[in-house]
């Protein structure tokens, strides 16, 4: 099992809009960043935990946990002429961009704010602090621990 931070903005897709998807489940789309669309596409897998962070907003910080549930899949987005995130230069074929389904776990009980993971000595590795625009980032376990920790959320092992 792997553990991944995803971002979004919350006025476009919030921890409260997958909890309200029909099974709790949603796809995770519009990602049109190389290295996030590999992480993405050959690094995440089914079961694999996820901090939903909202990002671009007035605060900031992880909002609650998901769970990975399918395979990567050709985001239908890019086809799509009317959407924003259409490109022109991907074909069903030759699919340049992917998505993954997502079920929310929980809200965080206590949110978690980027300057409170910044403070915290033991996070200072984070690929947040140091790499903070990437929209999916890697989590070490150590990570994910003392953030379901500081959220208030029970571990899968509880």
């Amino acid at each position: 099992m792997q553990y991944w931070l995803f971002k979004s903005e919350p006025d476009e897709y919030s921890i409260d809009s997958l909890k309200a998807e029909k099974n709790s489940t949603g796809r995770w789309d519009g990602i049109r960043n190389y290295q996030a669309r590999n992480l993405l596409r050959d690094e995440i897998k089914v079961g694999d935990g996820v901090l939903f962070y909202h990002s671009s907003c007035k605060n900031v910080g992880v909002a609650g946990s998901a769970i990975v549930v399918s395979e990567p899949y050709p985001d239908p987005l890019q086809f799509d002429s009317l959407s924003k995130y259409y490109d022109a230069q991907s074909s069903p074929d030759n699919p340049r961009w992917f998505s993954i389904d997502i079920q929310y776990n929980a809200h965080a009980k206590k949110f978690l704010t980027l300057t409170t993971i910044k403070a915290t000595k033991e996070l200072s590795d984070m690929t947040l602090v140091k790499q903070g625009r990437l929209s999916i980032q890697p989590v070490k376990k150590h990570e994910w621990e003392i953030i379901l920790s500081a959220c208030g959320i029970l571990s899968e092992n509880d």
